[in-house]
Order: C-alpha cells, then sequence, then structure tokens
C-alpha cells in the first residue's frame, strides 16, 4: 500500500512510523509513505494556508494550496487515486471498513485537516471518502490518520507474525461484529483470580463455545 499524506506537521508521523508492530513493517518497506507538506503549496511567499470562515469563529484551510496539493500527487502518480479526508462531519470508521480498504485500497491521498477544517469545495472537487473515527472534536487530524494506518496497516500480509490474529478479534466477521471475549494468561491464579477451568482443560470444542458465551 502507498499513502500520500498532505500535512502542516510531517514530524507528527515520526514517532509513529519509527515505534513497534507499524515501525517494523515500515522499515520492512511492507508499505509506502510519502509526506507533503502543505505549506509548501501556498500561492503565497509567505506559506499561508488558511483563512477565517465565512460566519463562524476559526480559521479553514484554504483550497487552493490543498488543490496544488492534490494535483501534484495525482500529476506524480501519473493518475487520479481516492482522496480521504477525516471529519467529524464523515462516515464513522468500523472494523468492516477497514477489511474493504484493505482489500481494496492500494493507494490514496489523505488530507491531514487543522483548524475549522478544510475548504467545502475541495471536498466537493476532489474528496472520495469522508471519514469519521468518533463523535468527538481533535485539534489536528494528524492523530486520526494515524488511527486509520495502524488500523489498516496491520491487514497487510507479513505485517503481523501471525495472520490469525486478524480472524479472531474484537469486531471480526467470525464473533459476528461483537467484541472479544476476556483473555487470560500464566500465572493461572493472580491475586485470589484464577483462569477459568474451561481454558486450561485443552477441550477445543469447549473452548470455543466459552468463547461464544463470553462476547459482548
Amino acid at each position: 500500500m502507498k499513502f500520500h499524506i498532505i500535512t502542516i506537521f510531517p514530524e507528527a508521523f515520526e514517532s509513529f512510523l519509527a515505534t513497534s508492530i507499524i515501525g517494523k513493517a515500515y522499515k520492512k518497506k511492507l508499505f509506502e509513505v510519502n509526506f507533503y507538506k502543505l505549506n509548501e503549496f501556498s500561492p503565497e511567499t509567505s506559506g499561508h494556508i488558511d483563512a477565517k470562515a465565512f460566519w463562524m469563529h476559526g480559521q479553514v484551510l484554504k483550497p487552493e494550496p490543498l488543490s496544488r496539493a492534490i494535483e501534484h500527487i495525482f500529476e506524480n502518480v501519473w493518475k487520479k487515486i481516492p482522496v480521504i479526508h477525516f471529519t467529524p462531519r464523515g462516515k464513522t470508521l468500523n472494523q468492516q471498513h477497514i477489511e474493504n480498504f484493505s482489500q481494496n485500497l492500494e493507494e490514496c491521498v489523505i488530507i491531514c485537516g487543522h483548524y475549522e477544517g478544510i475548504d467545502q469545495r475541495i471536498i466537493d472537487l476532489f474528496v472520495n471518502y469522508e471519514i469519521s473515527i468518533g463523535s468527538y472534536i481533535l485539534t489536528s487530524w494528524e492523530l486520526a490518520t494515524q488511527v486509520f494506518l495502524d488500523s489498516l496497516i496491520r491487514h497487510i500480509p507479513e505485517v503481523l507474525s501471525n495472520n490469525d490474529s486478524l480472524v479472531e478479534e474484537s469486531f471480526c466477521e467470525k464473533f459476528g461484529r461483537q467484541k472479544e471475549y476476556p483473555l487470560y494468561t500464566r500465572p493461572q491464579e493472580f491475586r485470589g483470580i484464577k483462569v477459568p477451568d474451561v481454558l486450561i482443560s485443552g477441550n477445543h470444542k469447549d473452548i470455543a463455545q466459552w468463547k461464544q458465551n463470553n462476547l459482548s
């Protein structure tokens, strides 16, 4: 997968791309990320990229630098590719959406909004997917982008050491999109609380039934 990220703050991704499972996958080049600093596409020598919104409080990212950045990416990849914008007005992201993206999305542009958001004309002209990660407001959508990438990248082959993890987890198809059962590990007893006997019985049929009974 290839991701083209338009952002004011590319440095916000440094730790994300250097840490844990995502960091290892990035180092192995199992996915590719290209950053485009929005200020560099401003038509103003100052690099200014926002202006006060009409009839509301707050600043909005202007259409000129965003359109320049998106069209620059299209020219570089020799085609139009899907454009994703994170916004509270979008469709709330869930595991089924992530699975669909993992199967069908090879390359995309991601716009990291800021301040009050982006000019609606950019959405009308370029955006294919408006996505929300929940009913709350963030200062910056770099965080939302990282949530999306983390959830999506783990579906790329070889990213997880055991791809069977994707088959049996919260919100998976196998569990009818329900939340996963409680998890236990060693020691078998901790502060007077024991691991359920069925989980150490070795009876696969009973264990499978216990899992189903404890979904939520």
